[in-house]
Order: C-alpha cells, then structure tokens, then sequence
C-alpha cells in the first residue's frame, strides 16, 4: 500500500492528466467531427453487440499473417485485460486489500494477470524485432509512393518505437512489482506462476529492498500510464480504442462496395465529393486514428502489388500525420491547409485505384480507404474536370448512346440474331428479366456468353424476357470513376424502364450489373431481386431442370471476380456449377474473399493502366496458368475481356471461358 504522500501526489498526477488527457481527446473529437454525415444510430443495439465480439476476438485480425496475427493478439489481450489490472492496482494502491480478493475470482484474476503480462511481452518483443532488427519488408512503402515528409523521414519507425518501449517498460514494470511481491511474501503464488519464477531471483534480498522495489515498480508502471495519456491520442496505438468505435459506427451497406448516392436536388450542397480532409465522412477521418500503420492493405492492393503509385496504408498514415501536424487548427473548424492531393495520395494513385475492396476486406479494424479514393474522384470529375483523357469516350458514349462502348442503341440486341430471345414486348409475362448487359451486348468475345447463356435458358424452359433497345448501362462504371451525377441520370431511366416493364426478378451476367442493379439502386428507389447467372445456373442444375456432362478437356481453375465475391458474397454458385462440368477443378491460391482484381474494376477498362512494374491481369494470368489447368473460368464479362487478353499475350495457350460458356458445351 502506498504511503499518504505517495496516495496524495498520485491523487494530484491523475487530475493533471484527466485535464490534459480531455483537451487531447476533445480535440480528436471535434477534428473527426469536421467530416461529412451523421452518425447512424439503426440496430445499435445489435451492431454493438457484433461490434464489441470483433473487437474481443480480433476477428478481422486472423485473415492473413497468422503468426504476426497471434503475438498481436497477446497483445492486445493483454492491453484489454489491462484496463482492469490498472485500475486493480491503483485500488490495492490505497487499500490494504487484495484486489477482487483471496478467492477463485481473485486466484483467476491474478492467474489471467501473470499469463496475459508474459504473453504481452513476448509479442512486444517479437514485434520489435520484426521491425527494427529484421526490418520487415511488409512494413515499408514502395519509393513512388507518396508520403508526408515526416513519415519518409522515418515517423512511423519513431512512433512504432516510442509505443513498443511503452508497452514493454508499462507492463514490464507492473509484472515485476509482482514478482518483487511475491518474492516479500515468501512462498510461491501458483496462481502467478511466470511472476513466482521471477520471483525466486529476488530471494537474498532484504524485505525493506523488495518494498522499494515493489513501489518503484508500481510507480513506473502507472507513472507511464499517466505520461501517455495526452500523447495517447496521437500515437498508432490509439488503435486499441477507435478500432472499436470503427467497428460500431460502420455504415450498413448492402454491399461491402455500395456507394451512397448525391442528392442533386439539393441546392446547399456546393461540394461534390472530398477535395479536403473536412470533405470526406467523418467516419473516413476516424478510419486515420483507426489505423494500425500495419499495411495488409497494401498486401493486397492490385495496384500497389504490381508497382503503381497507390497505397491504402499510406493514404491513411499520411492522414493522420497531417491530423497531428495541424490539430489545433482542425479542431477549431479552419479549412484544412492543404488539398488531399497535396499530402495523402498522388493523383495517378486515385485513378490506379480498381475498386476491388480487397483493401475493406482485409482490413483488421474496419477501415475503407477504397471510399476515400472513390470520393476523390468525384471531386476531379465533378469539381475540377480533371480525369483521364479515355474516360471522356466512356462517358460521352454512355451520355448519347446508353453505352461505354458508344455504340448505336439500335445494335444492342444484334448478337441475338438466330437465337429467338424474347423482348418484354414479345413476351410481357416473363418470370425472369435478363439484364444482358453492355459487354455482352457489344463486345464480341462478350457476346459469345450471351448466345450461351441464351442456349441454357431455352434448355432448362426459363420463361424469361430482355429489354433490347430499352436497356441501357447501369452507370457503374461513370460511378466508380467519379462522374456520380451521370450515374444519378443513367439510373432514373433504368429504374423507370424497369418499373414500367415490371421486373421482378432479374439476372445479370455482369457482375458490375448485379451490384449496382441489386445494392445501389435501392437508394434511389429501384429495389429489385437480382442474382448472377451463375447463381441460376445452380439452382437448374440442382432442380434438374439442367443436365450438364463432364467436360473431357483438362483442369479447369476459377477467378473469382470482385464484384461477384468480396463485394456480394457469391462464392459456392460459381463452384457448383463448375462443379458439373468440372472433372478436375483446381483452386486458385488468391480466391474466395482473398481473390486478386483481372484489373477492370473501377472503371479501369476504359482507361489506360497507371504506370507500374506489370499489368495487373498478367499478374492474376500468370497465377492462373501456373495450376497448370488447360482452362481458365470466369463469371465476369470485364474479366472474361481482360483474361484473354492476357493469355494472348503471353503466348500459353490457357483458354479463358465463362462458367456459362462450359455449361452451354456441356449440354
């Protein structure tokens, strides 16, 4: 127990720091509250619930690097339990008592304690030697990358050092003060087995030696605690705390890439999308202080993979560096000094960016740097007009002809020649709409799914219809490359034309078509049931109403395609179809939720590819073709394009083929 001087200054340290510890948190607050939107307060209940449980468990944590994964989650237990060690010392501190006492709870309480402080030290240690000895290359950037100065200069090492020497010297101090008091009481405590170890060191010293120790232990410990809190919400590991608010206040988006419309007849809105920090949601300022600076992002980032300019991981360290560096100002409501353009990413890694949500998906604390960019953009198209120079066709031909292709809406239904597909006039009782699609309308090798999937439907007896001529783009791609207010109009049409038609069900075999079909025109008021034609293609199979044959032509390997898996989730469709005609499936390394981009996404296919070390498709091809499968199988019109490409150009001979294309040889 301490000494009344002792209980009286520490009394006195803890206001001081309450009052520093405010002004610091207060200003966080106020600086995360400069950005766009209000907090959505559905379901929350529910959402802290699931909130809190991904916060205890580290469940996003566990998706890659399993062993870094598991000394961070000594860690970070260890931290979490520690809010209650510390307050248990500062209690034992003052009263003459054992702290939740002398029973089981305080036998497993002090058992908890001792375990969870070895395990806090041995990932302290391994993290340290990780980034400081063996210089770990996962925890650097590219040198094209764009970062502040402060980071080049090395703030992330700094940072990264001065937290680890914290947490080691922190809980380092604390496990010894109880072996020192273990060591006074004379005889091993079973329930602090690590601390009673150490403890048998201390055996030939005086019991005045172990008391001196035991407070200046204690001191030490809590004393740092004290001396970081007003520098606690400007270091990474401010994590530990604004990971779980990340969690809780989420957006609930139908689609891990669904994007909230702009409300065009609104006239008090004079900025379209984020040219400035203040610009972006306020949820993408807290993304910054969310961030673990531990670039799993980048990992997976197509773009950065293969050499481009873009880093999630850097965008959100630039971020908060130049949060810290301007703080003062930020939270008394100044304009930010400086456009984001200027200190969080370069312009070429806004467009590099393929909006594949590999950088959502694997993020550990929730974070959505594909947003920011997605935000950005809209500020260059929007704002400053400033965009790739290909992407003015893509517009033009989606403005005047309803597709990127710029292509006569009298030819979207040409490739159906010969093939008797019924138009909703011909056939106004449909129970099925087939959205086909622009590139399976337009783009000849895309075509050849169309004519398949038309073969499946007629072969399975689907009464189903098409809009032809009526049928336009969906916009996705004007939206993913920022020109929002083409999508807004793009999508008004289709809704009315879809309303007036009376779709109730539709299937797409565009990806892209599904999602913004089925997860984005809600908001603007088209709610529509939409599948993949994979999904379709299992449930005729699985009814009968399909009887495929085994193909005889080698191994068949799948891409996963982004839009299709990480964005809505359809994963097993795909395999079950393939699954028919497959006798010899191969699964590729990056699948599932963990699939790499074909390079398309976010209107990169009618753009130029930033300049890097290789294209992104060759990089997916070359993983592909070295399965060794003689077939490369798509459920993507973009990916089926971008494939073949690819295989073309490397001269191997893969095929590349949509799922429907197999299904439709095969019967």
């Amino acid at each position: 127990m301490l000494t009344v001087f002792e209980k009286l200054l520490f009394a006195v340290l803890v206001l001081a720091v309450i009052w520093n510890g405010y002004h610091a948190f207060n200003r966080v607050y106020r600086v995360i509250r400069r950005g766009q939107g209000d907090f959505d307060d559905a379901n929350i209940l529910r959402r802290t619930l699931a909130a809190g449980l991904s916060w205890l468990t580290l469940k996003p944590t566990w998706k890659t690097r399993p062993i870094s994964s598991l000394f961070h989650a000594f860690i970070a237990w260890g931290f979490i339990f520690y809010f209650l060690v510390n307050f248990g010392d500062v209690v034992q501190g003052y009263f003459p008592i054992h702290f939740l006492g002398t029973g089981l709870v305080g036998d497993i309480y002090r058992l908890l304690a001792d375990l969870l402080s070895v395990g806090v030290l041995v990932g302290m240690v391994y993290f340290l030697i990780r980034r400081f000895l063996f210089n770990a290359p996962a925890l650097t950037f590219r040198p094209n990358v764009k970062l502040m100065e402060r980071v080049q200069a090395g703030g992330v090492r700094r940072d990264s050092l001065i937290v680890g020497l914290f947490i080691l010297f922190h809980v380092g101090f604390r496990f010894l003060g109880e072996s020192f008091r273990v060591a006074g009481e004379g005889s091993a405590d079973p329930f602090q087995p690590f601390a009673s170890a150490v403890a048998a060191a201390w055996a030939g010293l005086s019991q005045n030696t172990l008391i001196f120790w035991q407070h200046a232990s204690w001191w030490i410990a809590l004393g740092l605690i004290l001396a970081f809190v007003p520098y606690f919400p400007y270091t990474k590991h401010f994590h530990l705390i604004m990971s779980g608010v990340n969690f809780l206040v989420k957006p609930q988006r139908k689609a891990l890439g669904a994007l909230e419309p702009i409300d065009f007849s609104d006239e008090s809105i004079e900025q379209f999308g984020a040219a400035r920090l203040e610009d972006l949601p306020w949820k993408h300022i807290l993304d910054a202080y969310a961030c673990i600076m531990c670039n799993r992002c980048q990992d997976v980032c197509p773009a950065y993979t293969t050499g481009k300019e873009l880093s999630p991981s850097a965008l959100e360290v630039n971020k908060r560096y130049f949060i810290n560096a301007h703080m003062a100002d930020l939270a008394a409501d100044q304009p930010s000094p400086q456009p984001l353009l200027d200190f969080a990413i370069s312009e070429a890694a806004v467009w590099a960016c393929t909006a594949c949500g590999a950088c959502i998906e694997v993020c550990p604390v929730g974070n959505e740097p594909m947003f920011d960019i997605l935000y950005m953009r809209r500020n260059q198209v929007l704002m400053e007009s400033s965009f790739p120079e290909q992407l003015q066709t893509a517009f033009s031909g989606m403005e005047r002809t309803g597709n990127p292709w710029k292509m006569s809406a009298s030819d979207r239904m040409r490739w159906a020649e010969g093939l008797d597909v019924p138009t909703v006039a011909e056939n106004p009782d449909f129970d099925l709409l087939w959205w086909v699609g622009c590139a399976p309308a337009y783009d000849m090798r895309a075509q050849a799914t169309a004519k398949a999937f038309a073969r499946v439907l007629k072969a399975a007896g689907v009464n189903f219809a098409v809009l032809g001529e009526l049928e336009s783009c969906t916009g996705d791609a004007a939206r993913r490359a920022g020109n929002e207010y083409l999508f807004f109009e793009m999508a008004k049409q289709n809704i009315e034309t879809l309303n007036e038609a009376g779709a109730r069900r539709i299937v797409a075999t565009c990806p892209h078509c599904l999602h913004t079909l089925g997860k984005e025109y809600g908001a603007l008021g088209g709610a529509y049931e939409v599948i993949h034609h994979t999904e379709l293609i299992a449930e005729l199979v699985a009814t009968g109403r399909l009887h495929p044959r085994l193909a005889a032509d080698g191994a068949i390997t799948y891409h996963d395609p982004c839009y299709l898996g990480r964005h809505n989730g359809i994963y097993d469709a795909p395999r079950a179809a393939l699954t028919a005609v497959a006798g010899n499936f191969i699964e590729l390394n990056r699948s599932r939720n963990n699939s790499f981009c074909c390079g398309a996404g976010g209107a990169q296919m009618w753009k130029e590819e930033e300049h890097g070390d290789e294209a992104v498709n060759m990089n997916r091809y070359q993983e592909a073709a070295a399965t060794g499968a003689a077939t490369i199988a798509v459920g993507c019109p973009f990916c089926l394009t971008m494939l073949t490409d690819a295989s073309k150009q490397a001269g191997a001979g893969v095929a590349v083929k949509d799922i429907v294309e197999l299904i439709a040889e095969s019967i």
